[in-house]
């Protein structure tokens, strides 16, 4: 049984199916988008029926385009003609026949290719007095009613249908790859010996939720003592389509009460895991793209390919781990002891069926 997505204009002669709604990025293709729109040419009034899918980047509210500023900058657009039948004559597929069944003899199939060169989606967290559509890089496949296929022209909300859908990438398969290391030494003033800090983590990709070890050696051959350890989590976020604006947020940030007395070392895993339930409230905060109010979680990082033009991805995220040691000097409490690691964060790649209709968002095929 698979769940079928599906919008009507507001006249009622269109209705446009999707079997689903979430798009996999693997790296050399993206899935297609196969949907059907059901059109009724009675109510055409002799124009045609075209159907669009548009990668966007939208960055402010909807309602402000009422008086001429428009806050949302297509990135990549496509436009098919269904009605009368143009050139358009996909290859049906067996989503194409499930969904041709839902919408009878009125139904018309079409195919969209995503080229491999567009950014995934992403969502920046609206605040909590915010209205409207969140900021961010969305899908729209949009069927409508007009003369011509004009993306500038005014349409009529009657005369349209839309879904937003997710394009998605999963973490590649583990390759065995040694995760990141960093070290320092650091002297203080009045004290000859050194403090020797070096973190580490286990691997290079962590998913979304899972606990990450972060591995700490501190060598304190200095008479000072290290109070305790800070751990943080800073998503950077770039967004580069309409302006040079950058900026860090931190997701997480954690305390571990661990003393290192003069002349000692330390050896020890402190596990950390950054998560967006823990972080509702940070306005502007990059999250995956999500569905209406479905769950999401924290952006996955920016795959960049070789070759791949930075500015029409939109928003590009990246994480990196910040290790502190707190050292206890004269009575007062410094943190000038830091490293830092770079972040990968990403879904896993679901297994078997699960990878065809994803997530269980929509119902395995038997």
């Amino acid at each position: 049984f698979l769940r079928v997505y599906k919008k009507t204009s507001g006249n009622g002669a269109l209705i446009l199916y999707l079997g689903k709604r979430d798009y996999v990025d693997h790296v050399q293709n993206v899935d297609p988008i196969e949907g059907v729109v059901k059109i009724d040419p009675a109510d055409l009034g002799g124009k045609k029926v075209f159907v669009q899918l548009a990668c966007a980047f939208r960055y402010g509210r909807e309602d402000l385009d009422v008086i001429g500023l428009s806050f949302r900058k297509d990135i990549w657009f496509k436009h098919l003609q269904l009605y009368p039948a143009a050139d358009h004559k996909p290859t049906l597929t067996p989503m194409h026949d499930c969904l041709l069944k839902k919408a009878g003899e009125q139904g018309h199939a079409f195919t969209f290719d995503i080229p491999v060169n567009l950014p995934c989606s992403v969502t920046l967290q609206p605040g909590p007095d915010d209205a409207g559509k969140a900021c961010g890089v969305d899908f729209e496949v949009k069927t409508y009613i007009s003369d011509v296929a004009d993306p500038e022209e005014q349409l009529d909300k009657k005369d349209t249908a839309r879904l937003i859908v997710r394009k998605i990438q999963f973490a590649p398969d583990a390759t065995g790859a040694p995760g990141p290391k960093a070290d320092i030494c650091k002297s203080f003033m009045m004290s000859d010996k050194p403090v020797h800090l070096e973190a580490s983590l286990d691997k290079e990709i962590y998913y979304h939720g899972d606990p990450i070890n972060v591995n700490v050696k501190v060598k304190n051959e200095t008479t000072k003592t290290v109070t305790k350890i800070k751990v943080t989590v800073d998503q950077t976020t770039d967004v580069v389509l309409y302006s040079a604006d950058k900026y860090t947020k931190t997701v997480l940030c954690q305390e571990f009460g661990e003393t290192i007395d003069a002349n000692s070392t330390f050896d020890k895993s402190l596990t950390i895991i950054p998560l967006l339930a823990d972080n509702k409230e940070k306005r502007g905060l990059a999250l995956d793209g999500r569905l209406k109010d479905e769950d999401t979680n924290l952006a996955s990082n920016t795959i960049m390919r070789d070759g791949m033009d930075k500015e029409v991805l939109g928003i590009l995220v990246s994480y990196k781990i910040k290790v502190n040691l707190m050292v206890l000097l004269g009575g007062l409490t410094a943190s000038d002891v830091q490293v830092e690691l770079p972040l990968i964060l990403m879904n896993p790649k679901p297994q078997g069926k699960k990878l065809e209709y994803l997530l269980g968002r929509t119902i395995n095929k038997k």
